[in-house]
């Protein structure tokens, strides 16, 4: 498969997960606020071999998300679209700034308090599958390919950038024996691609022994799919298809129909009986909301401007300005990681729905003024069209 046509194969499944992932975070939120809250919230308590359902979907489910991402940071640096420094240069520093500011943003609504300054990356997050889920609803007219493949490489930078704040920030007290145990773990997985060994299954059972490790070590278990990741080997030979496509093919659609749709219903669910439409007005929720919908449109489009002006990156082609600041508006759907990072930061559940609230709000005002923005821009293409018809 040549990096191309790879890229658009994910682009396809993230999309139409997109979609599905907008209506299982609907469904939460109704079925939260319905007659079956109480079993809703209860089931995702059940304790199943010493994890609750919840602890699996988080730890467990999302490990084999983050082996996805992995999975996909590798190849495109490797042989995508991010495998040259000109092609990393837009992508990069739109994500640094779509990180810096929202993160700078919240934290100047929490600076009076220490235990929600916590969760100052929370709208640090682009949510990929939710972005291009708004997008694939638009149609090429509205939102040209090289737009889109620009939003999936942004969106796998600003991933390596939260994984690397999950942890570095959010790592709670380390257990050393299962460190140690986890690091001979990975020292063994190199040692596998070294020896170019191409046969998945040890690889996989490997990185369910590491994924362990990791649990008991305090560092988050999701960041042995990461590593895991980029243990797999990968060949730039577009005749062969290498352990990592293949591993990346298999995961697609489960990751993108199966797993971001179940974390996303297990997550989004907040009893608003008890919480409150006021609870948008805590600190918290205020600067997740403004980080999401202010600060991605202003570090996002800012620091890509800046980079285009100055010389160090080109436009994405066919894309005017107004159709890149829609699209930096639509950065602000946070939803996925966002509520992954919420679940580290704060052990409160009322501030955990606080900021849940917050990262719904956001998400909805980015993707609601992102296509009021790319849609306007499309009407004078449209206009033009029409005038050379007749």
């Amino acid at each position: 498969m040549s990096a191309f046509s790879g890229i658009r194969a994910f682009l396809a499944a993230e999309s139409a997960g997109g979609v599905l992932l907008m209506a299982s975070a609907a469904a939460a939120l109704l079925i939260a606020n319905s007659p079956l809250g109480a079993t809703y919230f209860q089931t995702l308590h059940l304790m199943i071999g010493g994890l609750s359902l919840s602890h699996w979907i988080n730890d467990g489910l999302m490990a084999v998300f983050f082996l996805l991402v992995g999975l996909e940071i590798k190849r495109e640096t490797v042989d995508g679209e991010l495998s040259s420094w000109s092609r990393r240069v837009l992508p990069g520093v739109a994500a640094f700034g779509g990180m810096l500011v929202p993160a700078l943003i919240y934290v100047s609504f929490n600076l009076g308090s220490p235990e929600t300054l916590r969760g100052w990356a929370i709208p640090a997050a682009t949510d990929i599958a939710f972005a291009l889920g708004v997008l694939s609803l638009m149609g090429p007219r509205l939102a040209p390919a090289s737009l889109k493949i620009f939003l999936a490489a942004l969106a796998i930078i600003d991933d390596l950038g939260a994984i690397l704040i999950i942890a570095i920030f959010y790592t709670d007290q380390l257990t050393l024996w299962a460190l140690g145990g986890a690091a001979v773990v990975l020292a063994i997985l190199v040692g596998l691609n070294r020896l170019k060994v191409t046969h998945l299954t040890p690889y996989l059972l490997l990185g369910a022994v590491l994924w362990w490790l990791l649990l008991k070590s305090g560092i988050h278990a999701t960041l042995a799919g990461v590593a895991l990741a980029l243990t797999i080997p990968i060949s730039k030979d577009k005749a062969a298809h290498s352990p990592l496509h293949t591993l990346e093919h298999a995961l697609n659609r489960w990751v993108a129909f199966a797993i971001v749709p179940i974390f996303g219903f297990a997550n989004a669910g907040v009893d608003l009986g008890a919480t409150g439409l006021a609870a948008l007005t805590a600190p918290s929720a205020l600067g997740v909301t403004a980080g999401l919908f202010l600060g991605k449109q202003l570090g996002v489009f800012g620091f890509s401007a800046l980079a285009i002006r100055l010389g160090a990156a080109a436009r994405p082609t066919g894309a005017s300005w107004t159709q890149l600041y829609g699209l930096s508006l639509l950065c602000g759907v946070g939803f996925t990681m966002s509520l992954f990072i919420n679940n580290l930061a704060f052990r409160s559940v009322v501030l955990q729905d606080e900021t849940k609230l917050g990262v719904l709000a956001g998400s909805l005002l980015s993707a609601l003024a992102g296509w009021a923005v790319l849609a306007s821009a499309a009407k004078p293409a449209r206009s033009r069209e029409a005038a050379e018809a007749r």
